[in-house]
């Protein structure tokens, strides 16, 4: 078993999490949330997760130096911030870089929206609003093979996933009873220009080994957050957060809607409330990117990234890895 390391060591007191690992003109690009001590007490809202810019990170080898570019974009310069910049991801098209991100507007209503680089690099410029008809939180986006992008997104409790169905906010939104369907994942296709959904998010399902939706009582594997798409030998592999149970996921299905089916844990989890990932191919190796929160003391809103090898077995499962 691969043991993960600090992507800028344990005793940085630099804060990221929840690193989207993207490559992009021969380079690991990794796009994380930044961290800071905001003074704001812990609570399931998750307002101590309060933060206000973005950095990127890059390497030219998975055991080479780690290149931080600095902030790419900041709460100040997004004409419809209100606070708490969460979880992004950078797709590129037409040597354009596209970043999607989470941020509460001026009601305290999480919205997804976009902005523009012409490096992955930066600095990216938002646009003036979010994506119409986005809610909650976490975007991951897929380029398929055919040139076509998927945009996943969706969390729980402070994600506000909760309070919409079909799409439409609900007067007193709330999970569903532990016998019902889980709530799920979104998944909507792009628009040629990256900047709007091309169509309604439609629900993407999870189904156990009997081919039932999982439910929101299984909460050991039933979709919470952190929405990340990848490809591996014709197939889509959807790995996901169980949030208060603290488990990586993944489920496997045969188009990039699915339904998908549960497969098994990818990751255990690891000192710190969330987890929070990203799985790329890089130099022909493929690598899990996390945090946990060992170098802040367990500081749930103080985390650090990490990355470990990723493997597959032969019947295209995912070995398990064992959070430290």
């Amino acid at each position: 078993m691969k043991n993960a390391k600090y992507l800028l060591g344990e005793n940085s007191g630099m804060y990221m999490a929840d690193p989207s690992a993207k490559v992009f003109q021969g380079k690991l690009y990794i796009y994380p949330s930044h961290d800071r001590e905001s003074g704001i007490a812990e609570n399931d809202n998750g307002d101590h997760f309060d933060m206000n810019d973005y950095h990127v990170f890059s390497m030219e080898d998975i055991e080479g130096v780690i290149t931080d570019h600095g902030v790419i974009l900041d709460v100040e310069n997004i004409p419809w911030s209100g606070r708490q910049l969460w979880d992004s991801d950078v797709a590129e098209k037409d040597g354009k870089y596209y970043l999607y991100f989470s941020l509460k507007d001026k009601n305290d209503i999480f919205h997804i929206g976009v902005a523009i680089a012409d490096q992955p690099e930066g600095p990216f410029v938002a646009q003036p609003a979010p994506i119409k008809g986005s809610y909650s939180i976490d975007p991951s986006v897929l380029k398929d093979d055919d040139g076509s992008y998927y945009i996943y997104f969706g969390g729980l409790w402070g994600g506000q996933l909760q309070r919409y169905r079909n799409n439409k906010a609900q007067e007193a939104g709330a999970e569903p009873a532990d016998n019902e369907p889980a709530l799920c994942a979104k998944v909507a296709r792009l628009s040629k220009d990256m900047l709007e959904f091309a169509e309604e998010p439609r629900d993407l399902v999870i189904l156990d080994e009997n081919g039932k939706p999982l439910t929101a009582g299984d909460q050991d594997r039933r979709f919470f957050e952190a929405s990340w798409m990848h490809k591996y030998k014709g197939k889509y592999y959807f790995s996901y957060s169980t949030g208060n149970t603290h488990y990586l996921q993944y489920a496997i299905g045969d188009n990039p809607y699915g339904p998908f089916t549960y497969k098994g844990v990818l990751l255990t989890p690891v000192v710190g409330w969330t987890t929070h990932h990203s799985i790329v191919e890089f130099k022909g190796k493929w690598y899990l990117f996390h945090h946990d929160s060992v170098p802040s003391g367990g500081k749930t809103w103080l985390r650090s990234m990490k990355v470990v090898e990723l493997e597959y077995n032969p019947d295209g499962t995912i070995q398990m890895i064992e959070g430290e």
